[in-house]
């Protein structure tokens, strides 16, 4: 028997034909959306502000319509052998919607209008929305506040929809249901409108079952009391749970039979932790691609500095599962090479046969650490943990005459992470215990380099996920078990879940002086992030007034 998982990333969809007896990945296809994100302008011509990432939903559904059928022609496998699917998503990625479903985009009034769209989980125009979450809950004493760490990020859930009722109050009018784009992609497959627990407690401020009060929405909008029932919905599906059954019109999409299990949606990191079976307390999941979240599980409940939520069963039933993350990892790898390395480079890497990243990871490796004497703050797309947030910016300190690109991009790759070590930090202050990391996604896959000084710099044990494509396993796992082949998500982990075979260990010469490269990064961290100075936030209003 097999299921199929599907993943949907920033720029593209990836599907996974997975064997249910052991995991086995029979077969991949991956689709990249056409409208790709959205951060300059529409389809339809019309620019877009400062701060803006938006996607067309359109872009899932020829996913399934290139995925699926190209899958099972790869794996030789007859259709009628899958009995489930399953999706994990990019968090929070809401749209508004009609009572049908039908996205405001789709509708021909609304296709010039950037509110009728999906805000991407970067979309970061909703920060002063986020602000006055944050203060008027903080003047409420709203106790779930807590479990954020504190701050409601303006990449979340109700921040994206507060933004749509300051700014055009007509389009919230006409949005009949605003809902996560994983859980709008199951209402697709099955006619069944359901609320993923997961996107719920982490990205939509439910905890224990239940919203904030209606007065304290009041309090943020007097049209926004009543969002939650008019808009939303109060009723939240299980992970592994079966949401629905294929619909015939999407059968006949996908070349699926109609009638197999369609699992609950599930968070791309989230979904993640099973297909590494990180299934036990204390071992954390490291999702990095563009961005890195950060999953762990454990026992106990706690307030963590700049956490992203905790939620009892939010990862593996029967656990708090706790989520932190940076903002951006493969992102500032990738800005570097695209637009600051020297031709010099370019050709060296094409004279070695080898691609930029390769050749840079290449020089870079053959330092010693701390030896190019720069250092970094991550903060090329804004902090997530443990400062939430988006006006920081990246800096570079320490450069003179003889810095050289491979220095530049080794200090970007071990500022990276010391920004995951300050969020291993932030859980050993509350006591919840960070043993050991296991990373999955394209990035450590590709970067030798990267695994290693992560392992010293954390002082941590770094394994890797078994798996190319964990989050696309995990979702064809949690099909397993929505479709009852399974009895539970631990079940199906420990037979389909993967490692790689040996462990990257820390070199205690090089901890002892990222231990002391670390000090100074949490120097310049605290002085520029907590508000000693604020200058990047100054310079950034001065570009968006020369921009306005």
């Amino acid at each position: 028997m097999y299921t199929i998982g599907l993943d949907f990333g920033t720029l593209s969809g990836r599907a996974v034909l997975v064997d249910t007896r052991d995991g086995a990945e029979v077969a991949e296809a991956v689709f990249d959306y056409p409208h790709g994100v959205m951060d300059s302008q529409l389809p339809t011509g019309r620019t877009l502000p400062p701060d803006w990432a938006l996607q067309h939903p359109q872009d899932y559904i020829d996913v399934f319509a290139h995925t699926v059928p190209a899958v099972l022609r790869a794996g030789g496998v007859d259709a009628v052998e899958v009995k489930g699917i399953g999706i994990d998503f990019t968090a929070s990625s809401p749209m508004p919607t009609t009572t049908d479903g039908t996205p405001l985009c789709f509708l021909d009034e609304m296709r010039d209008e950037p509110h009728a769209y999906i805000k991407l989980w970067k979309h970061h125009a909703a920060q002063r929305q986020a602000d006055q979450i944050n203060e008027t809950a903080r003047q409420m004493g709203e106790p779930w506040l807590a479990r954020y760490g504190g701050k409601i990020s303006s990449e979340w859930f109700f921040s994206k929809l507060l933004q749509i009722v300051q700014e055009r109050p007509d389009i919230y009018a006409k949005t009949d249901r605003f809902i996560e784009a994983a859980d709008w992609v199951i209402w697709q497959l099955t006619g069944v409108e359901t609320r993923n627990t997961c996107t719920a407690g982490y990205k939509a401020m439910v905890q224990d079952g239940d919203f904030p009060s209606r007065d304290y929405f009041r309090a943020l909008d007097p049209a926004f009391e009543h969002v939650v029932d008019e808009k939303v919905g109060r009723e939240f599906a299980e992970l592994g749970a079966k949401a629905g059954e294929l619909t015939p019109r999407m059968a006949a999409l996908t070349g699926l039979p109609a009638g197999i299990a369609v699992a609950v949606a599930n968070v791309d990191a989230h979904v993640t932790a099973p297909a590494v079976k990180a299934i036990e307390p204390g071992v954390m999941v490291m999702v990095m691609g563009t961005s890195c979240c950060h999953i762990l599980s454990a026992t106990q409940l706690g307030e963590v500095d700049g956490m992203c939520g905790v939620v009892m069963g939010g990862v593996i039933p029967g656990l708090y599962g706790y989520e932190a993350g940076q903002s951006a990892v493969g992102d500032i790898f990738a800005w570097f090479v695209d637009h600051a390395v020297p031709p010099e480079y370019h050709r060296a890497a094409a004279g070695a046969g080898i691609g930029l990243h390769d050749y840079l990871e290449r020089e870079a490796a053959k330092q010693r650490a701390g030896e190019h004497g720069l250092i970094a703050l991550d903060w090329w797309n804004g902090n997530r943990s443990t400062l939430v947030d988006v006006d920081l910016t990246g800096m570079m300190l320490g450069m003179n005459l003889a810095t050289r690109a491979p220095d530049i991009y080794r200090a970007l790759i071990e500022a990276t992470a010391f920004g995951t070590r300050e969020i291993i930090d932030a859980f050993d202050a509350q006591g919840i215990a960070v043993n050991e990391l296991v990373a999955a996604g394209g990035l450590p896959e590709k970067n030798a380099l990267l695994c290693q000084i992560f392992a010293d710099v954390t002082g941590r044990p770094f394994k890797l996920s078994g798996s190319a494509q964990a989050p696309a396993l995990g979702a064809a796992m949690h099909a397993a078990v929505a479709a009852g082949i399974y009895s539970d998500i631990q079940a199906a982990a420990k037979m389909m879940g993967k490692l790689k075979e040996g462990v990257i260990r820390p070199i205690a010469g090089n901890q002892a002086v990222y231990d002391k490269l670390f000090q100074e990064y949490k120097t310049l961290y605290d002085y520029f992030g907590r508000g000693a100075n604020d200058v990047m936030k100054r310079l950034k209003a001065i570009k968006h007034e020369a921009l306005a």
